[in-house]
């Protein structure tokens, strides 16, 4: 996810977003990891913070506001964040939409967009 984030910073435009959701598998180390998630935001210059899901997500949003994101935003399903999304992007926001698969964040890319979205392979996701 550092990655992501760190790439989508890279990229000449207005605000830099980074809509995070849980990520599933990391059982012992799982809310260490999405603090640091959090931090990480912070520091490579993240504008917005909008982490969607339960417990983790807030502890991830928690970290980023304390660690220097201007505007940080917690919601709890992906219905939500789209909605949420729809009201505040400008253009040339930049947008990263990461989480595990099973947060099925896609969703929230195929109602910003109005097309279908694929994995990797090519197959559309539903």
């Amino acid at each position: 996810m550092t990655e992501a984030i760190g790439e989508t910073t890279e990229v000449e435009g207005g605000r830099r977003i980074a809509v995070l959701g849980e990520m599933l598998e990391l059982g012992d180390e799982a809310v260490e990891a999405h603090r640091g998630i959090g931090r990480f935001a912070a520091e490579v210059g993240v504008d917005l913070v909008l982490a969607i899901g339960g417990d983790l997500a807030k502890q991830l949003a928690l970290a980023a506001g304390a660690a220097g994101v201007p505007d940080v935003a917690t919601v709890g399903d992906n219905k939500t964040a789209a909605a949420l999304l729809h009201t505040i992007l400008q253009p040339g926001d930049r947008v990263l939409i990461k989480a595990s698969r099973g947060g099925q964040l896609w969703q929230i890319a195929q109602s910003l967009t109005g097309q279908p979205v694929t994995d990797l392979s090519g197959q559309h996701l539903t």
